[in-house]
């Protein structure tokens, strides 16, 4: 089933202070788009692929 098969839930982190922010939806994998362009294109990422992700940017 292709994402655009079914609904998605998108959320904006509480961080992003509602500019320049990214928007994100689970849906068996993980969409990533940018919040202000709904209809735009949407990254997807494997579960383990959002999790590396997320490693990587976290401050340490």
């Amino acid at each position: 089933m292709d994402h655009r098969d079914r609904p998605a839930r998108w959320r904006v982190s509480s961080h992003s202070g509602h500019e320049d922010c990214v928007a994100v939806a689970h849906f068996g994998h993980i969409g990533v788009r940018d919040s202000k362009v709904a209809d735009g294109p949407i990254v997807t990422l494997s579960p383990a692929a959002w999790r590396a992700l997320l490693y990587g940017v976290r401050p340490r």
